[in-house]
């Protein structure tokens, strides 16, 4: 399965004025729809896959939404098994994580610059760096 393409579509911010404590946060995925299309430039067929991720804060104090859609390119047997698994709105399991981490790698870049903009904790810690316990020489 190869990714071809990547469009976002929707982004929604919304936020109280009020600041909260101990925020809870809540990131979701959801696939709206698998479709099969030709395309255009060569005889084979992808899947276009449209998505929501939302980034929920507690208590209704933020949320961020993004809203788009891939286009893969899989291979025939994963085309029947994405198709048959769509049936029963069903991802397969060895499509699921690659496809999932991709769409979080596209969008989280976006909802952090999103969120330090307007002032809301961050929804993944950011990297920090700590000093090393440093060993005396006893020699």
């Amino acid at each position: 399965m190869k990714i071809i393409g990547f469009n976002l579509t929707k982004i929604s911010v919304e936020k109280e004025e009020k600041p909260q404590r101990n925020v809870s946060i809540n990131q979701n995925i959801n696939i709206e729809s698998i479709n099969k299309e030709k395309i255009p430039i060569s005889d084979l067929e992808a899947l276009n896959i449209k998505f929501n991720l939302s980034i929920a804060y507690s208590e209704n104090y933020a949320k961020l939404e993004f809203e788009g859609s891939l286009v893969i390119l899989p291979e025939k047997d994963e085309l029947k098994e994405f198709l048959d698994s769509w049936k029963n709105k069903k991802i397969p399991e060895k499509a699921k994580i690659p496809l999932f981490n991709f769409i979080m790698n596209k969008c989280n870049v976006k909802a952090l610059y999103l969120e330090d903009e307007l002032g809301l904790p961050l929804h993944i810690p950011m990297p920090r760096i700590s000093p090393q316990n440093q060993k005396k020489d006893l020699n």
